[in-house]
């Protein structure tokens, strides 16, 4: 029962977001919309805030469960991240509006629903996870270092087709499946050379450059 609440209130506040916006909106609304008392909305959630980190946890444990037969089956790396891609694009696929109204706030460096922000840390962990999923279980060779590195990177790669879906206009995303399609086999053909001499010294200063940032 209580798990039911919760997630009624997290539908309903997503759904008074894209309506009204997020500042708009209010936890008074929330309550009265899912039909719970304020108090008992704040029980579940301290901040309207923390109803949209609920909303990243929930769409990354639907992730992993929409990766899972293809990571179980799959061994290529470009068909393990190209899958994992498009899953995420797939499950995602209900929440589009949502993400258009609302990527104003998550694009703010300071603001906690960044991607990048210590509150949503959780979610960003578990998605660095599977593409780390994707690395670990792929039969290609590439150079160790890359390897170490390479599952967050490519969860900023997945970042950078999430800013190009919030803006695709296209029929069921296809332009975003496209994009996933062309980029797909560039990463693989660079992870694929990364162990050989010549440029696995561009491969550490690019190891480096990330290292650098991230400091």
């Amino acid at each position: 029962m209580a798990e039911k609440t919760r997630e009624l209130i997290v539908e309903t506040a997503l759904r008074l977001f894209k309506e009204r916006g997020f500042e708009a909106t209010t936890m008074r609304a929330i309550a009265a919309e899912a039909g719970v008392s304020v108090g008992n909305a704040y029980y579940y959630f301290s901040s309207k805030e923390q109803m949209v980190q609920a909303y990243y946890d929930r769409a990354q444990a639907a992730h992993e469960a929409a990766s899972r037969e293809l990571l179980e089956r799959e061994r290529s790396f470009a068909g393990r991240l190209g899958g994992v891609l498009r899953a995420w694009v797939r499950i995602s696929e209900p929440y589009h509006e949502f993400a258009v109204k609302f990527f104003k706030y998550a694009a703010e460096p300071s603001n906690p629903l960044s991607p990048f922000s210590a509150d949503s840390a959780p979610a960003r962990e578990s998605a660095i996870a599977i593409y780390r999923e994707v690395v670990r279980g792929s039969a290609e060779r590439m150079d160790e270092e890359v390897r170490a590195e390479l599952p967050e990177l490519l969860w900023l790669l997945s970042m950078g087709v999430v800013l190009f879906w919030v803006h695709d206009t296209s029929p069921g995303c296809a332009r975003t499946y496209r994009l996933i399609d062309r980029v797909v086999p560039l990463v693989d053909r660079l992870v694929g050379l990364s162990h050989l001499p010549g440029i696995r010294g561009i491969a550490r200063d690019v190891i480096e450059l990330v290292h650098e940032l991230r400091t």
